[in-house]
């Protein structure tokens, strides 16, 4: 299943190619031109990742950002900010408002999937079907085996 990853930018011209690029790479796109586009994907997604544009219609990119942030919803959704602001007071500005990463444009799209990729390792839970050992406690996922010093341990409901 690919994540899916939300864009909220103003240019046409920008969005398309972004959403090529992610789609290219195995993502899948919702794609809205401002924040009041965007509110009615939210309501009914749940993306993996934000795009972020500073500069939108309506209201700013930093603006958007900490009402996500905000919100119950979507506070632990990560957020890269895609912008032309490029001043180094703009790049901390849009970090300590909860941007997880910040890109400046014109951009190269390899490294941007890049980023987006570090940036979901880092906050999506990752699944593995490597058993977990501690101190003489082994779980596998993969045989759903409980064994405790090597011995099979069987496990019960307790009716909850």
């Amino acid at each position: 299943m690919s994540s899916k990853i939300l864009i909220i930018e103003d240019e046409f011209a920008i969005r398309e190619m972004l959403t090529f690029v992610l789609e290219q790479n195995g993502y899948s796109v919702i794609a809205k031109e401002s924040y009041n586009d965007a509110q009615q994907a939210l309501l009914h997604e749940s993306p993996a990742l934000i795009i972020l544009d500073w500069m939108l219609p309506n209201m700013s990119g930093i603006q958007i950002a900490k009402k996500l942030k905000q919100s119950d919803s979507h506070k632990s959704t990560p957020i890269i900010m895609l912008t032309a602001k490029s001043e180094e007071d703009d790049k901390i500005q849009g970090l300590e408002v909860g941007a997880d990463d910040y890109i400046t444009k014109p951009f190269s799209p390899k490294e941007l999937i890049a980023r987006i990729k570090a940036v979901l390792r880092r906050t999506q839970p990752t699944a593995t079907d490597d058993p977990i050992e501690i101190v003489g406690l082994r779980l596998d996922p993969i045989s759903h085996r409980v064994t405790v010093d090597g011995k099979e341990t069987a496990l019960r409901s307790n009716g909850i």
